[in-house]
């Protein structure tokens, strides 16, 4: 079964390494990436991003036992445990898999993850704009129309990350 938990991302490796040694037994973690381009001093710098920021997944058949996650619940870097999992198990493997899909050949996540639809609005969460908000004009193959305080702008797609709005 799949969990979800929040953790300190800095600790990312503490967290797994104390949760393999309490469940002894094999564990799936998954945390998806996305790297993108920032501009910093008037260079171009790559970054790379948790999709989910602190969220990550992980995949082990005893996490069946609600004792197991009051075992865990202490667990180095672990700041939270999604609770109701067990109803959303479909949900959770669908969205895995469709990160799995969109990732490229080192495991980041493509920005063309994104479902855009023309006429909403987005916020940008890197690059020159940050927190910026901006309304999808029209979506080409490679680059997107928007709409930035009044002003028309064409970008590539995956120049940039944004969240829905």
């Amino acid at each position: 079964m799949w969990a979800v938990f929040k953790v300190n991302i800095k600790e990312l490796n503490l967290f797994k390494e104390d949760i393999i040694k309490k469940l002894n037994s094999d564990v799936t973690f998954y945390a998806p990436k996305v790297i993108f381009k920032i501009f910093h001093k008037n260079k171009e710098k790559k970054k790379e991003q948790y999709l989910l920021g602190d969220y990550i997944f992980c995949f082990n058949e005893k996490f069946e036992d609600e004792k197991i996650f009051n075992s865990i619940k202490f667990t180095k870097s672990l700041k939270y445990i999604a609770q109701g999992i067990k109803i959303y198990q479909k949900e959770i493997k669908d969205f895995i898999k469709k990160c799995k899909s969109y990732e490229n050949n080192n495991g980041y996540v493509s920005l063309d993850f994104y479902d855009l639809k023309i006429n909403k609005n987005y916020k940008f969460a890197s690059g020159p704009f940050v927190n910026q908000i901006f309304k999808v004009l029209g979506i080409q193959k490679l680059k997107i129309q928007i709409l930035m305080g009044g002003v028309k702008v064409s970008l590539k797609k995956n120049r940039f990350l944004f969240n829905p709005q």
